[in-house]
């Protein structure tokens, strides 16, 4: 049974930080490409950063630079560092999977990800 779990969300001020933890269970995880993606109230699910199996990372543009996306494939584990909140970042974030790498053209299409996790609610206040 697949089973994606995150934590580490919470309440912070603007310009602080959180680190994310997405948990992954009943597949070849080093296999898949990981994603992580936001969705705040009355918009659509976005994405914010994938990593893929050889490591390659893509990072959507408003949190380049801010967010540092990283796996660690022997503890089955997905992160996602978040640096220099701002409260347009208050969302709930769901760890992704599918199966492969992610894909050039495709990283961001939360269409393409097979697996999702329940999320994790993060809301930064100015």
């Amino acid at each position: 049974q697949v089973q994606l779990a995150e934590s580490g969300g919470g309440s912070v001020q603007a310009r602080g930080s959180l680190r994310l933890s997405c948990s992954a269970s009943g597949f070849p995880y080093s296999a898949y490409c990981m994603g992580w993606f936001r969705q705040a109230p009355g918009k659509e699910r976005e994405v914010v950063a994938a990593i893929s199996i050889g490591d390659y990372i893509y990072y959507a543009a408003s949190v380049k630079g801010r967010f540092t996306i990283s796996r660690d494939n022997a503890k089955r584990m997905l992160y996602l560092q978040m640096n220099s909140l701002q409260p347009e970042d208050s969302a709930m974030y769901y760890c992704a999977a599918k199966a492969g790498n992610c894909g050039t053209i495709v990283w961001y299409e939360r269409n393409t990800y097979n697996y999702w996790g329940q999320g994790t609610q993060v809301t930064v206040s100015s």
